[in-house]
């Protein structure tokens, strides 16, 4: 186990949990520097190697990756008390600035608010890419140093068809190339500290409940969400579009786009765009329940294996299914730009998604500045005259 730590008051905590809770625009690479330099350097909470391998072992997890480092960090230095009031810190800010934009763009906002809404909604596929292409380097490095380039050119091939054609079964693909490679490792049975990671092969059997919708649905919808993060928020994307849109009607394409931008420009894990998918299903009591039942699953895990982490990060069949899942699910994230960019009804939005795409690789622009710039564009093309 990993020894524990200095401990905070659950005031400190909260100062400083919620600190980057309202200032981590960026994604995950923001959120661990801030942790970094907060847990780390300045308060000296946690030792360097211990904050290496706590962000290893939560790369090894389901769920938000950042997310559980920010809540794993609040557990070792303040408790059961500590993991919540940190947790919820990091998690609140963010979850309240997107619901109040949820009902500023689903409620029958003005012409100039939906083009601001449609032209970040433009730029998501090429912030897809972005997103994929970054995890590639280190996961296709792994996969050379232990002899499985095939393998996880294969894997990650398998995401993005997945991805492209099937979002609603991308969930089956994740698990089966994590089952593959395990049994192509052919190791032992699982010890029970994997038990943390396979949790997720029951969860088909419980899709068969939420055939009708309602409540189950939404509740079906964000504990994949919550369960199927592998490689970044991105690769829940598809999941997300394809039960929102397609199966349950809860949203349109265009609606999906703004959910999926608004999960970018605020603050905290893009996970967060299921409180969006949860208010347009059933307001504001749906966003919430939506987010509660995402981010359960990230504090369970830490909960029960905070100081189990380091056990579970050497265990060869958490390894063994992460290098599965881990490159279908960058695959998956690559692939889910395609949908994203079908589902653009207008010209001038496909000329904002070249545009998008030149800032981020080209001028190598932040995903923030982009999508602002993207929505600034939108609002400015409707009130010019083009339709929305």
């Amino acid at each position: 186990a990993i020894p524990t730590g200095p401990r905070a008051s659950q005031r400190e905590i909260l100062r400083e949990r919620g600190r980057i809770g309202c200032l981590g625009f960026g994604g995950p690479p923001v959120h661990i520097t801030m942790l970094r330099e907060l847990c780390v350097e300045r308060k000296r909470w946690i030792d360097a190697e211990t904050f290496e391998d706590a962000i290893a072992a939560c790369n090894l997890m389901p769920g938000p990756s950042s997310t559980q480092l920010a809540i794993f960090c609040a557990h070792r230095v303040g408790g059961l008390t500590g993991t919540l009031v940190g947790g919820l810190a990091f998690i609140v800010p963010g979850l309240v600035l997107i619901l109040a934009l949820a009902a500023l763009f689903l409620g029958g906002p003005p012409a100039w608010v939906q083009g601001a809404g449609a032209g970040a909604g433009s730029a998501v596929a090429a912030v897809a890419v972005s997103a994929g292409l970054q995890l590639l380097p280190a996961s296709r490095a792994r996969a050379a140093r232990q002899g499985a380039r095939v393998r996880w050119l294969l894997y990650a091939l398998a995401g993005g068809v997945a991805a492209a054609t099937i979002g609603a079964w991308l969930v089956l693909v994740l698990i089966a190339c994590g089952l593959i490679e395990v049994a192509l490792r052919r190791r032992p049975l699982p010890s029970p500290g994997a038990a943390l990671h396979a949790w997720p092969l029951g969860l088909p059997l419980l899709a068969a409940v939420t055939a009708t919708g309602g409540t189950a649905a939404l509740c079906w919808t964000a504990f994949k969400v919550g369960a199927l993060s592998y490689g970044g928020g991105f690769v829940i994307i598809p999941l997300m579009q394809s039960d929102a849109v397609d199966v349950y009607h809860w949203m349109t394409n265009t609606e999906f786009l703004n959910a999926v931008a608004l999960g970018q420009i605020t603050p905290g894990p893009v996970v967060q765009t299921v409180a969006v998918v949860g208010y347009a299903a059933a307001g504001l009591g749906g966003g919430l329940l939506a987010a509660a039942v995402a981010f359960a699953p990230s504090f369970l895990i830490v909960l029960i294996g905070g100081e189990r982490f380091e056990r579970v990060r050497s265990n060869t069949f958490a390894r063994g299914f992460l290098d599965g899942a881990g490159p279908a699910a960058i695959g998956a994230i690559l692939g889910s730009a395609i949908p994203l960019a079908l589902a653009l009804d207008h010209l001038w939005q496909a000329g904002i998604l070249a545009l998008a795409a030149v800032a981020l690789f080209a001028a190598r622009r932040g995903v923030v500045t982009v999508l602002l710039g993207a929505g600034a564009l939108g609002a400015v093309a409707v009130l010019l005259g083009a339709p929305v």
